[in-house]
């Protein structure tokens, strides 16, 4: 039977975690703690694997199950969408790193500002 807003509202935590499951891979799995989590499971050369889609009410029915609905496609198409999430996390957590540069050049320019440099100095220490 699909979930409904409902019956999501309603689900207790148990002892253990459990699930229950939406349609076709999705589901939601219930921690002790009450937390919500959608999940959706799917199979890539006879291997099963999951991904982790967010935790209710932050996404909704609606979006958990157009979330799925993507996987599903990226699973037909020959792809894996949790790889490709962890890919795009990485990416995102590289691009967003201070490089080495723009830490020396912060710390350069506080420095001297501390030791009373002029505003001229400092200009010509970033060249």
């Amino acid at each position: 039977m699909p979930l409904t807003d409902t019956r999501l509202r309603a689900l207790k935590p148990k002892d253990k975690p459990y699930k229950v499951t939406d349609e076709r891979g999705l589901y939601v799995e219930v921690t002790p703690t009450g937390s919500k989590l959608w999940r959706f499971r799917y199979r890539i050369g006879g291997a099963q694997k999951k991904l982790c889609i967010g935790s209710y009410p932050d996404i909704s029915l609606k979006q958990a199950r157009d979330a799925a609905y993507e996987a599903r496609r990226a699973v037909a198409s020959g792809g894996d969408p949790a790889f490709e999430k962890r890919k795009r996390k990485i990416r995102a957590e590289f691009l967003s790193a201070q490089t080495f540069e723009a830490v020396a050049r912060e710390y350069i320019e506080q420095m001297m500002v501390q030791n009373g440099r002029a505003d001229g100095t400092i200009v010509k220490a970033n060249y």
